[in-house]
């Protein structure tokens, strides 16, 4: 595995967009309270020209997304690349990356998840370069910041950290309803606008208990492999093309054993059933040690069959551990997972820990 190298106090942190663009006030808003932390940190940011654009879904073309995701690829200045956000076309700007150019440079750390699997996925399986499965980069408007933000940048800086399951987690929300907001510039007041900013500021609203799922009713699961996974609605878009390098890889890191990360945005249960059936018929289980899925965001049951009981149908026969409703995913908060790391996964009671271990 081509670990970079590790981002120290004074680095320089680059924001783009490869996806979805930043383009509504409060959104920018966030951004721009998000740099501020991470300078307050003692990190210098740039952005690249269309992190605060957005077009049907889209920061810019996939062409211009490319040049500009490139550019900080080549900036030997940045250490850490962390997303704008995620979105539904990232794969518009792959055909334009040049992976031969790309193996050339310097690794270096990335950070993001949903739409970024795209980037995250890739640059494990046919590169063999890590990357940090987390928050996007307005999360760090937070104050202060929740643990798995400052988890993400200790990994970051080469530390192997051991992450423990949350005690709560956020509501299910349905966020596709836009909801009206009053703009900054129409607020009354200083004090009104100071209310907004710390709106923007305020953490993650945890009121749901969690619990993680050993999938059989085991009493305790634990393995440990090498790390492969992210937003399973993006990853079946590359079962079969020129970028699926898959079995070669978990073929090369047989020894190791491989772990599967995964997470869902918005699937009914028979396209769950039918991309895991899949990815089971491609091989991609193989030499598999463990499965670890995340809280799905929008799942609908139909047939009556739940996401648990739909991967117990497809994957059961494997015999190999499964965990479900892990601290993974869009479901907030989240762990940061190394995508290419060695992880050490246990869960017992409901409880669960994830040892990450760079090598």
């Amino acid at each position: 595995m081509n670990y970079p190298e590790n981002l120290k106090k004074g680095d320089t942190i680059g924001i783009c967009a490869p996806s979805g663009g930043i383009s509504k006030e409060d959104g920018i808003k966030k951004l721009e309270l998000a740099e501020k932390q991470l300078q307050e940190m003692g990190y210098k940011i740039i952005e690249t020209e269309s992190v605060r654009k957005e077009e049907r879904g889209r920061s810019t073309s996939g062409k211009q997304r490319a040049k500009e995701f490139m550019e900080l690829l080549e900036n030997d200045d940045v250490k850490l690349i962390i997303f704008a956000q995620g979105g539904d076309f990232l794969v518009e700007m792959i055909p334009y990356l040049d992976f031969e150019k790309i193996k050339t440079l310097k690794p270096k750390w990335m950070q993001g998840y949903s739409d970024i699997t795209g980037i995250n996925y890739l640059w494990n399986i046919m590169l063999e370069r890590p990357s940090i499965y987390c928050e996007n980069v307005k999360d760090y408007a937070m104050r202060p910041l929740f643990r798995n933000l400052i988890d993400a940048l200790k990994i970051a800086s080469g530390e192997e950290i051991e992450q423990t399951s949350f005690e709560k987690h956020e509501e299910i929300i349905d966020f596709r309803i836009e909801q009206p907001e009053e703009p900054l510039e129409n607020q009354e007041s200083i004090e009104d606008i100071q209310d907004e900013t710390e709106k923007l500021e305020k953490g993650y609203n945890l009121t749901q208990e969690t619990k993680w799922i050993n999938l059989k009713g085991e009493e305790k699961i634990e393995f440990r492999g090498r790390a492969i996974g992210g937003c399973l609605d993006c990853i079946k878009a590359f079962i079969g093309t020129k970028y699926d390098t898959v079995k070669s890889y978990i073929e090369k890191y047989r020894e190791d054993g491989i772990i599967w990360f995964l997470e869902v945005f918005e699937m009914s249960t028979p396209t769950l059933y039918l991309t895991l059936w899949q990815m089971r018929e491609a091989g991609y289980f193989e030499n598999c040690k463990g499965i670890i899925f995340g809280r799905p965001l929008f799942i609908r049951n139909d047939y009556d069959i739940d996401f648990n009981q739909t991967v117990e149908d497809v994957l059961g026969e494997l015999n190999i551990p499964i965990i479900c409703d892990a601290d993974i995913g869009h479901v907030s908060p989240q762990f940061a997972m190394v995508n290419g790391a060695i992880l050490e996964i246990s869960s017992q009671k409901g409880k669960g820990k994830v040892r990450t271990i760079l090598k």
